[in-house]
This record gives C-alpha cells, structure tokens and sequence, in this order.
C-alpha cells in the first residue's frame, strides 16, 4: 500500500495536499478555526473521494500545532467511510451502516481496520462496535477529538462518531496500545460510590477518594489534577492496565476522563523512561512485521504536554518513524479495539 503526508501550519488544505493524486481515503486534522471551511475545501478538491476529519493536531515527525495534516491512502486498500449519529444517546441505532460498510469491503482475516474519530460517549460507541470486531476479527484504534464536532465526506457533524473501514489489499494489520506509566506497588484501591453518568469517583477503600489520593501521591491540596501527569490511576483488566486519567475535583471526590463502576480495582501508576517504552514498541513491531508500509497513531494531549515538558514529542515520534512512514494525531482519548483509554498512545499498523 501506498501513503502519502503533507500539512500546512497556516491551516491552508491546498497547500497542504499539494501533489496528492488519487487519493482512495483522506484523513485530515485540522485546527477549530478553520475547521468547516477546510471540510468544504477539502471536498471540493476531492469530490466524491472518501474523507473522515477532526478538530485535533496532526503529526508525522513534528507536531502541527495550530495548522492542518492530511493523511492519505493512495493504492493499495479498499475503503468505506461513514457516520454513526446521536451517540450521546443512542450509538446502537446506526450499526446497520457500519455493519453493511464492513462488509462491503469484503474483509479478510487480520487485513482490516477501523479507524475512527469520536465527538462523544466514546466509551459507548465502542461496546457498541464491540460485536463487529469479534464477528470480523476487525482491529480499531482512533480518538476523541477537539470541539465537539467531526466530518465524514465533506459533511461536519456534532453528538457523532465518523469511521474509515480500510482493508489492507497486501497484507495484514494490527493495532498496539503503549502506556509510559506502570504501577508504583502492588496497592489496590476498590472504587465505590461512583456515578457513571458524571465520571465520578466518591471513595476509594471506604474513604474520601480525594484524601486517598492526596495522601499516596503527595499531590498539592489545591492541585490535585495537574498529579494526573506524575500518577494517574490505573484499572487493573486482567494482566492489562488502562490508564485513567483525573478531570476534576468535586467535593471530597475526583471527577475523572474514563467511567468507573463500583467494585472496580483500581492503583497508582508512576512514570517510566519514555525511550525505552518506544524502543520495546518498536521491537514487538518489528517482530509481527516483515515490513510496515504505514503507522497511524494517536498520542493523548496528556503525553504530549508531558513529552513537550522533557523536552518535545520529535523525539518520540523520530523513534517511531524508523519503522516506516508514521503519522496521527493528538487526541483527547484513544480507543484500541473495544477499549477506551487514557493518557495512551495507540496506533494501527499496515503491512
């Protein structure tokens, strides 16, 4: 398969896709401002030509931070784009659109993916996909992006999710999750009083979360959220750990990015070196793949202001693109297959 990057940090779609031919499907981040009237530009370049978009920063080995990126895909798969609509209330209603996309593009085994951007209920929208990956053996990674709003085929939508199903016609595909943070120890801490609806968090072990937490990171009374970036919570799923990540504090309890039900297990996690986390990527990358044609990925806005404190994500991103042409987005929450995740790099990968 083949690919294609460009980007323009003025937000300027025609600069950005200069020399782009024949596309089969465009994915493009473009900055809030600009965002409706680069949807229309870009259609207008295109028409017809399949286009999925989100209000977020885009990337190859450098971040653009207020401009736009388009990622393409030129030869070598077949793609179905679309919408599912109202998932702030009712993401199942649409599956028939998904469902007929899917097989529309006749997937085989371990050669599709789902790339996707969400503007609400991330966490529903994925359980709701979650009979299509098992059925299709489909890989999923995608993202919350910025503002509310994203685009399918040149059409902006709000309360949405927009989707790409991409079969790799000359090979397989496979999604990876990287977490920089791991547990401090072996504490467990059970959520209860939780609220679902709120992201809320009330005790942990029968006491106040907010106290609790104080008291095992050391995080200053009046800031607790900003120790998310040292030691978010961890939920323990079986051998996994999914980082969740701290919103708010409400009263004596946290507000947090990701739903927690009581009875949940949750711990501390710390920091671990970057580079070697990269490098152990990279290394199970290499080992599923003879050759990589394409990497598209997504870096929580959390690690990026934690990579840009140590001094930038280039150098992350460098890392990763040893690999092949890499690219993605800064999200505001990361979905891998049916998992939606925090503070997370996740990324799919084309053979």
């Amino acid at each position: 398969m083949k690919t294609f990057y460009g980007k323009n940090a003025q937000g300027s779609v025609s600069e950005a896709v200069h020399g782009l031919v024949s596309p089969k499907l465009i994915i493009m981040m473009s900055n809030a401002d600009k965002f409706e009237a680069n949807v229309e530009t870009l259609e207008k370049l295109y028409p017809g030509v399949p286009s999925i978009g989100c209000i977020a920063m885009g990337y190859d080995t450098t971040v653009v931070e207020n401009g736009v990126s388009i990622t393409a895909f030129t030869d070598g798969v077949t793609v179905a784009t679309g919408v599912l609509e109202n998932v702030s209330k009712a993401p199942a209603r649409y599956i028939k659109r998904i469902t007929e996309d899917v097989e529309s593009v006749r997937p085989g085994k371990d050669n599709t993916a789902i790339i996707d951007f969400c503007a609400a209920n991330d966490a529903a929208v994925l359980t709701t996909l979650s009979t299509l990956v098992e059925k299709y053996n489909l890989q999923v990674m995608g993202a919350t992006g910025d503002a509310g709003k994203v685009s399918v085929n040149g059409k902006v939508y709000e309360d949405a999710m927009v989707y790409a199903v991409i079969k790799n016609n000359g090979g397989k595909v496979k999604t990876y999750k990287e977490n920089i943070y791991a547990p401090r120890d072996n504490t467990q801490l059970i959520a209860s009083k939780t609220d679902k609806s709120k992201y809320y968090l009330g005790e942990l072990n029968g006491r106040p979360a907010k106290q609790v937490y104080i008291e095992l990171t050391g995080a200053p009374e009046n800031d607790v959220v900003n120790q998310t970036f040292k030691n978010p919570f961890g939920k323990m799923v079986g051998d996994d750990v999914c980082i969740v990540s701290l919103k708010d504090v409400s009263g004596n309890g946290l507000i947090l990015y990701r739903q927690i039900n009581d009875s949940d297990i949750l711990t501390i996690l710390e920091m671990r070196d970057p580079s070697e986390v990269a490098q152990a990527t990279i290394n199970k990358i290499k080992n599923d793949f003879n050759h990589v044609s394409a990497i598209f990925s997504v870096n929580c806005i959390f690690r990026y202001l934690v990579f840009e404190e140590r001094g930038g994500l280039s150098t992350y991103l460098n890392k990763i693109g040893t690999l092949g042409t890499s690219c993605g987005l800064v999200g505001f929450g990361e979905h891998y297959n049916t998992q939606f995740v925090n503070q997370t790099m996740t990324c799919v990968v084309f053979e």
